[in-house]
């Protein structure tokens, strides 16, 4: 059997295959509401065949926004248009799972209807905000009523994911986005209880975790995190003792899974002066998934054939695939039936409007009728 087709229990769930969706960007709401539309049912339900699907990143405020267009969790409307989506693909036998995050400070003002935008320190990124031409502002270096606050802002986006229906909630841990940033030494330059040490640094996504499980239970609950990766002008000075400490703190709760974003292979910004991703965490499977007894899962820039060989190697468990279940809704039939891989996504359309290049991607079987 292909290793990818062997069932797979991760914490609450048993995930008939190990092909599993990454969160993807795909701005597909009105910018106004924000709600979930029936593209998005459409679209997750047609990949509803996947291990399980990732949902794209859900704000849990008007200020966790980063992107136009991108499905909120915080209203009862929003809510609401969730549950056709999870109802739906549940009628097709899948499994979906929310990931929600806060943007912090990789966003812009003019996405947040003027709102200044909130992180650990007031430190601005050397980068443009991703997929726009704004440069970043200084952020406003939160207080402790505001990391308060935002806590509970994510224990209620759980609390509406529950009743929307989701299978789970995956806590975005990674790329450069508020959690991260409180992670990193190089932008959180805090000196009171979340700031300095890693155990201070890490008390704020902990905490966030700790309010999700109370909803979901440990079972249903996962991250994502990304310790060497650059984007959103991000680094640390020791990522291995870092996320070491933080790895052995999911294991203890008994996460569910951890999605871990490979990077070493991306560019490594060296006009910032950063090191080499490989210098700091030369294999980044190697060095932790001793440290985790759940599922962990890679992420970025998977084949098939990779991921069957890393899976067999037990350097992972299971792998999300993104811009593949792009332009391949029918992923996991392909894969199974050994049919040809679309390769030809169109990324001009991965974050505009409309049905081209979301849901005009023919199935195997209909291309050859």
């Amino acid at each position: 059997m292909n290793i990818l087709f062997k069932p797979l229990k991760m914490g609450d769930m048993l995930l008939p295959n190990r092909i599993c969706m990454a969160a993807l960007t795909r701005q597909r709401c009105d910018i106004n509401d924000l709600i979930p539309n029936d593209l998005m049912v459409k679209y997750y339900t047609l990949r509803a065949e996947a291990g399980f699907m990732l949902t794209e990143c859900v704000p849990i405020s008007e200020r966790s926004l980063a992107f136009p267009g991108q499905p909120g969790i915080y209203t009862k409307e929003q809510t609401l248009g969730w549950k056709k989506v999870v109802d739906s693909v549940h009628a097709k036998g899948g499994r979906i799972i929310a990931q929600v995050w806060h943007s912090g400070r990789a966003c812009h003002s003019s996405f947040q209807n003027g709102l200044q935008v909130w992180a650990p320190s007031a430190i601005t990124p050397r980068s443009k905000v991703r997929r726009s031409q704004f440069f970043h502002e200084v952020p406003h270096e939160m207080t402790i009523d505001d990391i308060k606050l935002v806590i509970q802002q994510f224990k209620q986006a759980a609390i509406n994911c529950k009743e929307a229906g989701f299978d789970g909630v995956q806590l975005h841990c990674g790329t450069g986005y508020l959690i991260d940033q409180f992670l990193r030494d190089s932008a959180n330059k805090r000196n009171d209880e979340y700031g300095g040490s890693i155990q201070n640094r890490s008390k704020f996504c902990l905490e966030v975790i700790d309010e999700i499980i109370k909803i979901y239970g440990n079972g249903r609950v996962g991250v994502k995190i990304s310790p060497v990766a650059r984007v959103n002008d991000m680094c640390d000075s020791d990522p291995l003792s870092l996320f070491s400490y933080l790895i052995k703190e999911f294991d203890a709760r008994q996460l569910a899974f951890i999605e871990l974003r490979d990077d070493n292979d991306i560019a490594n910004y060296s006009n910032y002066g950063y090191p080499g991703s490989k210098e700091q965490i030369p294999d980044l499977f190697q060095a932790f998934k001793p440290l985790f007894k759940g599922v962990l899962i890679g992420n970025m820039g998977y084949t098939p054939e990779t991921a069957i060989k890393n899976i067999e190697e037990n350097r992972f468990d299971a792998v999300t695939f993104g811009k593949l279940f792009i332009s391949n809704p029918d992923l996991v039939t392909r894969i199974q039936k050994n049919y040809e891989l679309n390769y030809k996504w169109d990324e001009s359309t991965f974050y505009t409007k409309g049905e081209k290049g979301y849901l005009d991607y023919p199935l195997y079987e209909e291309v050859q009728q």
